[in-house]
């Protein structure tokens, strides 16, 4: 049975029979938003500082940890998003009982009454979230079972689930598919297993070490991800009693243990929302602290932002990233897993790539269908041709993959105001930053999208300055 629903806003729980508290209700809701609009009048460089909390690409993978333990994890430095929230909804219905703590930004997890949850409301609380899929090692091992529904996400590409599903069946698991999404059943329990993925997929290795860290056995994992998420979620997984050894080569071993208790961990910080303020202070002539940055995980990014004409400086709170003045300086890049330049980085630097003269390249090999933000900017006055199946460049060194793409971006163009729609979450933040540089005034919809994984990005713009209405 779960915990009894307690009214306060501080905790997340469910009961069957009762309407679930603030926290269930709104998950995979905008965070903070109750507007989807906001017209901004361009022109105006960003000043100032501002702070980025734990990367969404962690925190949100470390709530499902929480699954694992026999007693009670406190995760720090959690962001303020709706990916958290639908995160937060779907432990809850899963009977997890989460409450604040001290600090802003502070989770208390207690996963003691775990319990299965309705398919109809894990449907309806995972909106467009991904994170479902990876509820189901947790899941079999402490129930037996799992359901994940219709996975949704932002219009990036198909993003297939096979390399979940085919190593979740190494492990020992049943599969089922329903009209309604998938079942999953561990009728033997899992035993580990020699895995070797086709492609080092994040999603696809946080989905091997949360079934491995349990299961009976060793497991060995080869052509893993190696992302700093993955290295900060074994950490955790490491606290919890887990014994997993990162090996050369991407080969991850983990030896399974019959059980593990709750973490203490502060998330380590959001790197993609790091690199989109660099961005944006390069695209608006500006100067921006980015407060909680690091180098030593952005190290691939800086060396293309000086190459691009931007400049940087490394604080021990953080990264000032401004436009030295001068002609920025187009660039060829390739996006690739880590430690490449990450795909969620090329969107919001190409505002920039605009306003540089000559000719920059991006071939993004990471996912099918991640230029459609584009448009917009050609809307607004810029000159980006995407090749649809990629180009051949002999000066390559990521290797090239079937579906890649590329964009030809020429400049310097002059972007002017328009309204646009937010397609996906990196797009959006890049639409923001169009609008921001643009001159005249531009209306950006659909700029609920961009709370997925930007705490706070209104109040941030407030912070540094920027001009623009917002009924929120």
């Amino acid at each position: 049975m779960a915990p009894d629903n307690n009214s306060s806003e501080d905790c997340v729980t469910t009961e069957k029979n009762e309407e679930l508290n603030t926290f269930a209700k709104n998950a995979g809701a905008r965070v903070g938003l109750t507007s989807d609009e906001i017209i901004i009048n361009g022109g105006r460089p960003l000043q100032g500082r501002i702070e980025v909390r734990g990367a969404k690409n962690l925190a949100t993978k470390a709530m499902v940890a929480a699954l694992l333990g026999k007693s009670a994890s406190v995760l720090k430095n959690v962001p303020n998003i709706s990916d958290v929230r639908t995160v937060a909804g779907l432990l809850a219905l899963h009977g997890v009982l989460i409450t604040r703590g001290e600090e802003p930004g502070e989770w208390r997890l207690d996963p003691t009454n775990v319990e299965l949850a309705h398919k109809a409301d894990i449907d309806a609380h995972a909106g467009s979230s991904r994170i479902p899929i990876l509820f189901c090692g947790p899941l079999l091992h402490r129930l037996g079972e799992a359901f994940i529904p219709d996975l949704g996400g932002c219009r990036i590409g198909d993003r297939p689930i096979d390399f979940h599903l085919d190593a979740l069946r190494e492990f020992g698991a049943v599969i089922e598919k329903l009209p309604s999404g998938i079942s999953l059943t561990a009728p033997n329990g899992l035993k580990g297993a020699n895995i070797e993925l086709p492609y080092p997929s994040v999603g696809a290795t946080e989905q091997v070490l949360l079934t491995a860290v349990l299961a009976e056995g060793q497991t060995e994992l080869k052509n893993a991800a190696i992302e700093p998420e993955i290295t900060d979620l074994i950490a955790i997984l490491q606290k919890m009693g887990a014994i997993i050894s990162m090996e050369p080569n991407r080969v991850i071993f983990i030896e399974g243990v019959p059980e593990l208790k709750g973490y203490r961990h502060r998330a380590i910080f959001d790197r993609n929302e790091a690199a989109s303020w660099a961005a944006a202070a390069l695209a608006t002539e500006g100067d921006i602290f980015v407060g909680g940055a690091r180098q030593e995980e952005m190290m691939t990014f800086l060396n293309v932002f000086r190459k691009v004409g931007g400049e940087f400086e490394v604080e021990d709170d953080g990264i000032r990233f401004y436009h030295p003045g001068g002609e920025l300086k187009p660039v060829t890049i390739e996006t690739d897993v880590h430690p490449g330049f990450m795909t969620d980085w090329q969107q919001p630097l190409v505002v920039a790539l605009t306003k540089a003269p000559g000719v920059s390249t991006i071939h993004e090999t990471v996912y099918e269908n991640r230029f459609g933000f584009t448009d917009a900017l050609n809307q607004m006055g810029a000159d980006i041709v995407v090749h649809k199946d990629g180009i051949q460049d002999y000066k390559r060194r990521v290797a090239r993959r079937e579906f890649e793409q590329a964009a030809v971006i020429s400049g310097p163009t002059t972007l002017t105001g328009a309204k646009v729609e937010v397609p996906d979450l990196r797009g959006g933040f890049s639409h923001l930053i169009a609008a921001l540089t643009a001159e005249g005034q531009s209306t950006v919809t659909n700029v609920g999208i961009i709370s997925r994984g930007y705490e706070d990005f209104i109040g941030k713009l407030r912070q540094l300055g920027a001009d623009f209405i917002f009924e929120g």
